[in-house]
């Protein structure tokens, strides 16, 4: 009978006399299979399609039974982010402890659950309890992706396959335009929510079929419930704050009690990582200029790309005069920098400095130009505008990406990417509020005059950040 084969770790070891000569050159291990990245890139960009999809609804929710106050509008907006943002890192933590396969899996449950609340609210309030609850969802779905895809890719195919998932992740913003401005021209609002209940089933059923298992991490991060509160509960208070800011004034005691709290509240989690046994999120890691210089550059350009996705559906709709299909189709231009450049930019993956400073300065001029559309501008010169944005965030996603993962150690894996996506839904949030904040605040300029305002804010806000992160990656790390 013939003997099981051993692995190396079963064979003694030999003497240098004895090794047999090495091969001139061993074969690298395979990509993962393609069924397995199609269906984690969908789930990213169903997930990442509902943070978008709202804004083509928002003309028709005004005008629904539900009749929402315009901060009720924003809320009904953020709270899918907020929920997603805040519940990145533990989420992340979890699959880490538990088994990423079965967060993504809980993930798409919690995310079909909400969109069927969202569906069947009669009030707002429950409009927007079910859009927190789908956001959950998305927090544990985010981290469970990218984490399993880094698990199973080999080293040398990582930069490709974590372009393809970054680019999953800005085409789904694209894809939620699109989808949410057709059931606007055709459906009822309630539709969007009832798709999303079925699709997620399937995409669970593929998972279930396709994902493999990945180890649990051996040092699993701690879930830390002390610290998800404060983390959470800080962004709340200053979104919060600017949110309502338009309807109790920038120096109310409400508003400013707001800002207060939410800065007590981060400061507070700051602390908590510093001084717990086994924080949720340690502050420390942030000694390294390539990973604070990474998180700033990725939330910098998602706060500008979903700012101009809450402006660009009201601006076509309410300036051009445009239905919500068509407004929703008018934004693929979108698309052609984010499918064409990130498979290039993957080549630069060595060089993150002037691709991601590069990218940044592309998304700020872009959003400088669009700022400047009335309803008098062709939409070719609009087009191009959005052409410029698209090739900005298609440029330094991927770098971005993958410096947040990689300046981690393996074991934090579902660390790294709950990190990499909470600063996307962190600057997807703040740039919705921002935006309709500002527009609340010049409703006497008119729509044009209004998103003239935000768009140059935001712009500005990337355009500074870019600087601030090329010269990070231009900082040395810290020695171990």
């Amino acid at each position: 009978m013939p003997s099981p084969a051993r692995t190396p770790a079963d064979t003694p070891a030999r003497t240098p006399t004895s090794a047999p000569p090495a091969p001139a050159s061993a074969p690298s291990p395979p990509p993962p299979r393609r069924s397995t990245l199609l269906v984690l890139c969908a789930c990213v960009l169903v997930a990442q399609g509902m943070v978008a999809a709202i804004n083509l609804l928002v003309p028709q929710l005004s005008s629904s039974a539900l009749h929402p106050s315009p901060s009720q509008l924003l809320w009904t907006v953020d709270a899918y982010v907020i929920a997603f943002a805040g519940l990145l890192i533990p989420a992340g933590a979890l699959g880490d402890r538990y088994g990423r396969k079965g967060a993504l899996l809980a993930g798409l449950g919690l995310f079909a659950a909400g969109a069927a609340v969202s569906a069947l609210a009669a009030v707002p309030a429950t409009l927007i309890a079910g859009r927190a609850l789908s956001g959950a969802g998305a927090a544990l779905i985010m981290p469970a992706t990218l984490s399993i895809l880094m698990r199973v890719t080999p080293l040398a195919h990582r930069p490709r396959a974590l372009a393809s998932w970054a680019l999953s992740a800005g085409l789904g913003g694209l894809a939620g335009n699109i989808g949410g401005g057709l059931i606007g021209s055709y459906l009822p609002w309630q539709a969007l929510f009832w798709v999303m209940v079925p699709l997620a089933a399937l995409l669970a059923l593929a998972a279930a079929l396709t994902t493999p298992r990945t180890d649990k991490a051996v040092e699993a991060p701690s879930l830390d419930p002390v610290g998800t509160l404060l983390l959470t509960g800080g962004l709340l208070a200053l979104l919060f704050g600017i949110i309502e800011s338009p309807l109790h004034g920038w120096t109310s005691a409400r508003i400013l009690t707001a800002f207060a709290a939410g800065a007590v509240l981060i400061a507070l989690f700051v602390r908590h990582g510093l001084r717990s046994r086994a924080p949720l999120f340690d502050p420390r890691v942030f000694a390294s200029p390539q990973l604070r210089a990474a998180t700033l550059g990725t939330a910098a350009s998602f706060f500008g790309l979903f700012s101009l996705f809450y402006v660009n559906s009201q601006f076509l709709q309410y300036e051009k005069g445009y239905g919500a299909a068509r407004a929703g189709l008018a934004i693929i231009p979108l698309t052609i920098g984010m499918v064409l450049i990130p498979r290039l930019a993957a080549r630069w993956a060595g060089r993150p400095r002037p691709v991601v400073g590069g990218g940044l300065l592309l998304i700020g001029t872009g959003l400088l130009g669009a700022s400047t559309a009335t309803g008098a501008t062709p939409y070719a010169v609009y087009a191009c505008w959005l052409l410029i944005i698209s090739a900005g965030t298609g440029l330094c996603m991927p770098a971005l990406t993958m410096s947040v993962v990689t300046s981690l150690p393996p074991h934090q894996a579902g660390l790294g990417s709950g990190l990499s996506t909470s600063a996307r839904e962190v600057g997807a949030a703040l740039g919705v509020a921002v935006t309709g904040t500002t527009l609340a605040s010049h409703g006497g300029d008119g729509f044009a005059g209004g998103m003239e305002a935000a768009l140059r804010i935001v712009a500005l806000v990337v355009i500074a950040s870019a600087g601030l992160v090329t010269l990070g990656y231009g900082k040395r790390e810290p020695r171990a």
